[in-house]
């Protein structure tokens, strides 16, 4: 059996970092398993149809390195791909689920089954379209062959539901979860087609999975009460013994554990829930954690142990890494919680990691923007120097600026604790010392500050933070003497002179 899963995403919005997982998962497993990795568009619901999702949808796998191997976008030998695309095929098998008695046609308007819910809630009651109820409706169950034909050949709007057996147990399997059983009187009788012509999602599911031979459904927690009807479904259409393998994801929760991750979370706490920055139509915008800075690798690697164990206790994994390691049977059942301290953890990983030339362009972006000259040479040094502080690649010029700009201001805190006593008398006495320097080499001008240090027989570190303020503009940055050997001499020596005018007046 070759391996078939598919990602089936409906374009009603920006794609959820929950959906981006489950995709994930599905690429993991097929290319586990040699298998192959199909995109569907399921847009049978026409009134959530937002314009753009879909193009969202595929450039967003594209960004996380999620390749469509069958599918939307790229095509392939069980095509159309897209839902809308299919309509003529779902008419087909809703007629052979009437005619087997498996399904049947209902008349009711949405105005009728809404009167009938609020007047069982009024009972204190619930309202379920099913076995009980159906007989009374106007249905082709409570309807006789000819009032049924007449209906339909004068036009009026019908769905076709599920006929829900009557009291018998569905026992069902899932990977994740193991064996699930439900009783068929707790179900209600789901459209199965709609008064449109279009097929609801539970119909065209089954159908399209079958039809593009699908062999593992690998989809999130929210379809585990759907099912039941999807098994009853194949075997009402006689697919009984081709069912899919299904394995329903746990649920990505809020960082606080309770609930469900929604975009409200991320507006409130100012992370992004979506992988690309989303614009409405409306005019809003969304975050996304491309635009925020995240590396596409280290997204995926995150989102990859939000639910999945490898076994292992190494955190920083590969997609190949991935591969390797993945079994869907590690998969938790409960809910993962997302924590974005820790994402920032994994991008600082990430970029702790990349080469100093892969950073090299994005950060002389930062620094042409700021109409600052650029040097490969001396800014790959000023890279490899600062990278281990940052988490993002803007974050470099938040730890680098004072390569680039002298100091205008000086930190009040500093200047109180470090430019006192005699001081400033011995950073007067390196600055003259340091005019006269053949060898700029930070080793070479530690030893010398650290002889004029000694000759003072002053604190070596009051001395060195004071210098470094007058360096910086303050007690940040990385090793103090390659800071100064970057800079250059001769702006070395009007940093520390500039410091003795300004603090000293």
């Amino acid at each position: 059996m070759t391996v078939r899963v598919r990602f089936a995403p409906s374009p009603t919005g920006p794609l959820h970092i929950g959906g981006v997982r489950t995709a994930l998962f599905n690429y993991l497993f097929a290319r586990k398993n040699n298998g192959a990795f199909l995109l569907r568009i399921e847009d049978t619901d026409k009134n959530r149809f937002v314009p753009g999702a879909e193009e969202y949808i595929i450039e967003s796998l594209k960004w996380c390195g999620i390749k469509i191997d069958e599918g939307q976008s790229v095509g392939g030998d069980f095509g159309p791909y897209k839902q809308s695309e299919r309509k003529a095929i779902y008419k087909k098998y809703a007629n052979k689920l009437i005619e087997s008695g498996n399904a049947y046609y209902a008349f009711d308007t949405p105005e009728a089954i809404e009167n009938l819910r609020k007047q069982a809630e009024n009972d204190g009651q619930n309202f379920i379209y099913n076995f009980e109820s159906r007989v009374n409706l106007n249905n082709s169950i409570s309807l006789s062959s000819e009032e049924v034909n007449h209906k339909i050949n004068s036009g009026e709007p019908y769905v076709i539901r599920f006929k829900t057996p009557q009291n018998q147990i569905v026992k069902m399997s899932d990977i994740i979860r193991g064996t699930v059983e439900v009783n068929t009187n707790t179900l209600d009788d789901k459209v199965l087609y709609k008064s449109d012509g279009l097929p609801t999602y539970h119909l065209a599911n089954i159908v399209d999975d079958h039809l593009m031979g699908i062999t593992h459904v690998i989809r999130g927690e929210e379809w585990l009460p759907s099912l039941p009807l999807h098994y009853m479904l194949y075997d009402a259409l006689e697919w009984g013994n081709e069912k899919p393998i299904f394995a329903h994801l746990p649920l990505l929760l809020k960082p606080t554990g309770k609930g469900k991750l929604s975009k409200r979370d991320g507006e409130k706490m100012g992370f992004p829930v979506f992988p690309l920055e989303w614009h409405g139509q409306n005019g809003e915008v969304a975050k996304g954690y491309r635009e925020d800075g995240y590396f596409a690798d280290a997204f995926i690697n995150m989102l990859a142990l939000l639910g999945w164990n490898p076994g292992t206790e190494q955190e920083i994994l590969s997609i190949n890494d991935m591969i390797e390691l993945f079994d869907i049977e590690k998969v938790q059942k409960g809910g993962a919680r997302f924590d974005p301290d820790k994402a920032k953890w994994f991008n600082q990983k990430y970029l702790q990691s990349k080469p100093t030339a892969d950073l090299l362009a994005p950060f002389q972006q930062i620094l042409k923007s700021k109409s600052i000259n650029t040097n490969n040479e001396k800014d790959a040094q000023i890279i490899e120097l600062v990278k281990e502080r940052a988490s993002f690649i803007y974050e470099l010029w938040d730890h680098a600026y004072f390569f680039y700009e002298t100091p205008t201001e000086y930190d009040p805190k500093v200047v109180k604790k470090r430019w006192k006593n005699n001081v400033p008398d011995i950073i007067k006495q390196i600055g003259e010392k340091l005019s006269d320097e053949k060898i700029w080499e930070a080793n070479h001008l530690k030893e010398i500050v650290s002889e004029i240090i000694n000759a003072n027989e002053a604190g070596f570190g009051a001395v060195m933070n004071a210098l470094r303020l007058s360096i910086v503009g303050g007690g940040m940055g990385p090793d103090l003497f390659q800071i100064i050997e970057i800079i250059g001499q001769k702006e070395s020596l009007e940093r520390i002179n500039n410091a003795i005018d300004t603090l000293t007046n």
